[in-house]
């Protein structure tokens, strides 16, 4: 990174942004971090990149995830910079699964499933005006909601809200008026209405 000040004068602003990112290695993150403890212009770059870096994360990761071929492409110039050789990668042994859809409206990708108990993880998509059909939980159902507005019955959910049921409890409606994702961590076995 350079070492030419930045707009706030201090040299370490390029490390800071990459610490914001979480770019740097352990040993350069420590020396950032006690960095700023005694420079109050680096640690107010700082606070003003966390609503930026905060509102990635109710981007879709496939928006933000690059392409294999430009992730080489950033390997190969970022080792060209530096004087070094690219270094191999790991070959990938899990490939992200696909948005499937499953009902109009209504988009999901599994991420993992336990058929012992029987639960998957997934992420679901529901477009603007979508609704999930009524149904009773057969076990316990958690829903973390990352983007949009969802109602259950009448509880309207906002981004970052969690919702808990029970076994043996229902869900009359679920919609959304804007569009919204979520995890969705449930049984399979969950009985529509």
């Amino acid at each position: 990174m350079s070492t030419l000040p930045g707009p706030n004068g201090c040299a370490q602003v390029e490390q800071v942004c990459a610490y914001a990112l979480r770019a740097l290695p352990e040993s350069e993150a420590r020396a950032i971090e006690a960095h700023l403890a005694s420079c109050p212009e680096c640690a107010h770059e700082l606070d003003s990149l966390r609503p930026v870096l905060s509102s990635f994360a109710a981007w879709p990761q496939d928006v933000l995830r690059p392409s294999a071929s430009l992730q080489v492409r950033l390997a190969r110039r970022i080792a060209a910079g530096v004087g070094k050789e690219l270094p191999l990668l790991p070959a990938r042994q899990w490939s992200e699964p696909e948005w499937e859809d499953v009902a109009p409206g209504i988009s999901c990708k599994l991420l993992a499933s336990d058929e012992d108990k029987p639960v998957v993880t997934m992420l679901v998509r529901l477009a603007a005006g979508a609704e999930y059909p009524p149904h009773t939980h057969a076990g316990v159902e958690e829903l973390y909601l990352l983007d949009g507005e969802l109602w259950i019955d009448h509880r309207k959910l906002y981004p970052g809200d969690y919702n808990r049921a029970e076994p043996g409890t229902s869900d009359e409606r679920v919609w959304s008026e804007t569009g919204c994702t979520c995890v969705l961590v449930t049984s399979t076995k969950d009985a529509l209405l």
